[in-house]
């Protein structure tokens, strides 16, 4: 019987193969947790769920946010086509 390593991320419970991705997934959820609050204490009425989204999808694209602010904007348009985005849709 085989010995098989896994990591799970204690934020999520999801289980990686390997300690890298690992650690880069758990990072991720640590900014998205920061941005999160960083959204529910600037922007008031904002419910937890919509702000909870922008902070996932703000820290999984945090490489091309460094980007964009560091001079190429354009790199937003590109990610902004990306199917994979699902648009928030305002409570009526």
């Amino acid at each position: 019987m085989a010995v098989v390593a896994v990591w799970k991320c204690d934020r999520d419970g999801k289980m990686f193969d390997d300690k890298k991705a690992a650690e880069a997934h758990d990072k991720m959820l640590e900014l998205a947790a920061n941005i999160t609050d960083l959204i529910e204490n600037s922007v008031k009425g904002i419910s937890e769920e919509h702000s909870e989204a922008i902070g996932l999808l703000l820290a999984g694209k945090s490489e091309v946010l460094a980007k964009a602010c560091k001079g190429k904007p354009e790199l937003l348009l590109e990610e902004a086509s990306d199917d994979s985005v699902t648009p928030l849709v305002a409570n009526q």
